[in-house]
């Protein structure tokens, strides 16, 4: 397999602060999904003084805007690898949506590492919620999520991605072409 290429320029202007601070990253990395390997940009931007961050995926090739399903049912799904652009809309029924847009950030991770941020995003809001109703929501959710982790419960993951720049790297995943 192709080694990864890293590009960096740093002292560029950020977005925010405008200072000269901000460090652009591209990656192109190749991904193994069965008898081929799939090339990705991995685009990132960090400002070391007000820690502006921006991050998104694209594929090397140009796709139809796709919706991908996956139904996660046991201890060896959570090792799956997920590609979320900042397009992406990662739906998981019953616990939460993740909405995709100029402002979200795209990444690479495992199906662990999907219930993984979501679990800390309900943790701030069980630490921080005032409302006694609203913590026990949380403090529920981040049980059912452990017990998802487990392989104790079952979910499903739905991505739908306009660009076509997301995907589920595994023959579980069902994908179909969105309007």
């Amino acid at each position: 397999m192709p080694e990864d290429k890293i590009d960096t320029l740093e002292g560029q202007e950020c977005p925010v602060c405008r200072k000269n601070t901000c460090t652009l990253t591209q990656m192109d990395r190749y991904i193994p999904f069965g008898a081929k390997n799939i090339l990705i940009y991995v685009f990132s931007m960090t400002c070391s003084d007000c820690k502006y961050h921006k991050a998104d995926v694209e594929f090397s090739e140009q796709h139809d805007p796709i919706k991908l399903t996956l139904d996660v049912e046991g201890d060896d799904d959570m090792k799956i690898m997920i590609i979320r652009s900042g397009e992406g809309i990662v739906k998981i029924p019953h616990i939460t949506t993740i909405e995709g847009g100029p402002t979200s950030n795209g990444y690479i991770t495992t199906v662990e590492g999907l219930l993984n941020r979501v679990k800390k995003a309900v943790e701030i809001i069980r630490d921080s919620s005032e409302d006694d109703e609203e913590k026990q929501k949380a403090k529920n959710m981040i049980k059912k999520i452990t017990r998802i982790q487990w392989g104790k419960d079952k979910c499903k993951i739905i991505i739908e991605d306009k660009t076509g720049n997301s995907d589920i790297l595994s023959d579980k995943a069902v994908k179909t072409k969105s309007k």
